[in-house]
């Protein structure tokens, strides 16, 4: 059988609140909430038509909204299930608490992979799931850098080497809260405050890391242990001591796609032997 690339689509919800990048817009104070009202009135029907449909779920293909310390895991999920069933899928990917913004805002998603069990719980409580959250993983911390020669520790956060910390969002980010209440239990979050660099999730930490424009920052396991980044730079665990547990919940959505066997049969494949193997390689409990 063929091996089929992975859909994989970062939703620019940033940029608008009130336009959801999958609808049309339907009045110009609308769109200009997304982009320049000049801007779509230049665009043509079948340009415009083009665009949406770019960001609208395929038919028949489950869509699935992955928090971002699961890419390469969900990669790796996804093209076995492809394998097995020849099922599409299409991941999004975001921080758990954008993409839980994005459901309850009516994203047309099949299912949810978040890094927390309280995001996924929020959305059983607005009634925007299927049955309950359940808990398909635990995630670990890492402290990772891409510098040469500079020592990967949690003391060394407050050496002159470093000057930039990069961690994600506490607010929407589980593993940039998680790294919050390390840095809180250590007595290095004030300490080192001005040091912080912010990424919505763990995708852009990762950015600020490989790109060094932060000496260190704290990432997933499953990012360092990913085939793409297994080589690169040095990196700790994190202690779950130090840190809350960090339990990650999926939860199948509500919508009007029909596509609820389809996503409970992805579920259950997550929860098999396979599934949790595939998990493992990838540092996750």
């Amino acid at each position: 059988m063929t091996k089929r690339s992975v859909n994989r689509h970062f939703i620019p919800y940033v940029i608008a609140s009130e336009v959801r990048p999958w609808q049309s817009p339907k009045s110009e104070s609308e769109t200009a909430s997304c982009l320049a009202v000049t801007f779509w009135k230049q665009l043509s029907p079948i340009l415009l038509f083009l665009v949406v449909a770019s960001c609208a779920p395929k038919e028949n293909t489950l869509t699935i909204a992955t928090a971002a310390n699961m890419q390469f895991a969900m990669n790796a999920l996804v093209e076995a299930y492809e394998a097995e069933t020849e099922t599409d899928c299409e991941i999004i990917l975001g921080s758990s608490g954008k993409l839980t913004a994005q459901i309850q805002q009516g994203a047309p998603y099949d299912l949810f992979f978040s890094a927390d069990t309280k995001f996924p719980k929020a959305l059983q409580v607005s009634g925007n799931t299927i049955g309950q959250p359940a808990i398909y993983a635990q995630g670990q911390l890492v402290l990772w850098s891409m510098k040469e020669n500079l020592l990967v520790s949690l003391d060394q956060l407050s050496s002159e080497e470093v000057s930039h910390i990069a961690l994600a969002n506490p607010k929407t980010a589980p593993y940039g809260l998680a790294a919050e209440e390390v840095l809180k239990r250590l007595n290095l979050n004030e300490a080192n405050e001005s040091k912080f660099v912010f990424g919505e999730s763990i995708s852009q930490v990762n950015q600020f890391i490989i790109s060094q424009a932060a000496e260190m920052g704290f990432s997933a396991k499953s990012v360092v242990l990913s085939p793409n980044m297994s080589d690169q730079g040095n990196w700790i665990t994190i202690a779950d001591s130090l840190h809350s547990p960090i339990n990650q919940a999926m939860v199948i959505l509500k919508n009007d796609r029909g596509l609820g066997k389809e996503a409970e049969a992805f579920a259950t494949f997550v929860r098999s032997e396979k599934g949790l193997s595939i998990l493992r390689n990838f540092g996750y409990k």
